[in-house]
């Protein structure tokens, strides 16, 4: 990405994101000493993919100097992510998730999230969002990114978003929840592609959008994800549906969806707005699946990008290229009549608000006052 310093120039696509980057703490059994740490959240691992994917990654975040935050900036340097802007003021600790695989009754792997420490039961960070003053002067280095990336609703976020799109970015926008409505309702409006779970928003509303996204992804878990697109050469009247890729041996379903957001970007963003704009039906539906791919590779190692650290670069494309091989699998019956129980109209759909999950905020310094 070309800087106004003149630094950093490169051929390679650039992002620019923001959102929950945070440090992963993954568990596989009793001992928490075998645990595994590494650089995680929506926007952490999103970006983290993209730079092993060749592309220049540059998060824009608030991490400090405590233990979890050298975690993190170790991980993400090791692959590649550019930190200019990793370290924005005011400083804040850096999020903890506590990520435990277990077996359920059929053997199955189950992943379970926590935001208290395993040792001591406290509170663990949770995410800050980038100040107004950050973003301002973030803006002010920046001048030709190809796509920024948000998957949290805040002021800073929103200049970031306003300010890649006057430049010619692609906005990639995937939702955790819906906070502010407001705010919510700007950031549909900014995006060009809007993608979110239906595990996480089974519905999202339109809340007076007066524009839809081009491109509308809705993940659905086992049964794929349907899309739809306002694209001019790749305009579809409804949703189309896309059953996933089988995992041969499923160990881990956490972070298929960053993987999938991945590989969408990669194949859709090198070229910024202009080249989404181009992008004709068949080059639309390789590159969601080329997302869904990766995202069935990745359920084949643990951690949201336990792949990563297990076989090497050529393995990986070696391996991606034989589930693509495979063919788009048929849907099956349950997953076709999903679209019998919604309406197709984005302005006609019910909004619901995760209830609040009532704990306490963070105290300062956490994570070196507990056991991370």
């Amino acid at each position: 990405m070309k800087q106004k310093n003149g630094r950093n120039r490169s051929p390679k696509p650039s992002i620019i994101g923001t959102g929950l980057i945070a440090m992963d703490v993954l568990s596989t059994g009793d001992d928490p000493q075998l645990s595994k740490r590494w650089a995680g959240g929506t926007c952490g691992n999103v970006l983290t993919i993209l730079s092993y994917l060749g592309w220049n990654s540059f998060p824009v975040t608030r991490l400090n100097g405590e233990t979890a935050s050298r975690r993190v900036l170790r991980d993400l340097k090791r692959w590649g992510v550019n930190l200019d802007f990793a370290r924005c003021q005011p400083r804040a600790d850096t999020p903890i998730i506590i990520h435990k695989i277990i077996r359920n009754e059929n053997g199955e792997a189950v992943h379970r999230f926590s935001l208290k420490c395993p040792h001591c039961g406290s509170w663990l960070p949770t995410f800050r969002p980038i100040t107004v003053a950050a973003a301002k002067k973030v803006c002010a280095l920046i001048e030709t990114p190809k796509v920024f990336f948000f998957d949290r609703v805040s002021p800073g976020s929103m200049i970031l978003a306003r300010d890649c799109a006057a430049k010619g970015a692609l906005i990639v926008f995937e939702p955790a929840s819906i906070d502010k409505e407001d705010r919510f309702v700007e950031a549909l409006s900014l995006a060009h592609v809007l993608k979110y779970s239906s595990e996480r928003l089974d519905d999202i509303q339109a809340l007076g959008l007066k524009e839809k996204p081009l491109i509308e992804i809705e993940t659905q878990g086992e049964h794929g994800l349907r899309y739809r697109s306002g694209l001019p050469s790749a305009h579809t009247n409804k949703w189309h549906n896309l059953a996933p890729y089988p995992t041969a041996a499923l160990k881990d379903a956490a972070g298929a969806g960053d993987w999938c957001t991945a590989g969408i970007i990669s194949r859709l963003g090198e070229h910024g707005l202009k080249g989404l704009v181009r992008t004709g039906a068949k080059e639309l539906q390789a590159a969601i699946q080329y997302g869904q791919a990766l995202a069935a590779w990745n359920c084949g190692f643990e951690g949201a990008r336990g792949g990563m650290y297990e076989v090497d670069q050529q393995t990986f494309r070696r391996q991606v290229s034989k589930i693509e091989k495979q063919g788009s699998p048929s849907l099956s019956e349950e997953a076709k009549n999903l679209d019998l129980r919604r309406d197709g109209s984005l302005t006609q759909i019910p909004i619901r608000v995760p209830p609040s999950t009532g704990r306490p905020p963070s105290p300062s310094r956490t994570q070196d006052a507990c056991c991370f």
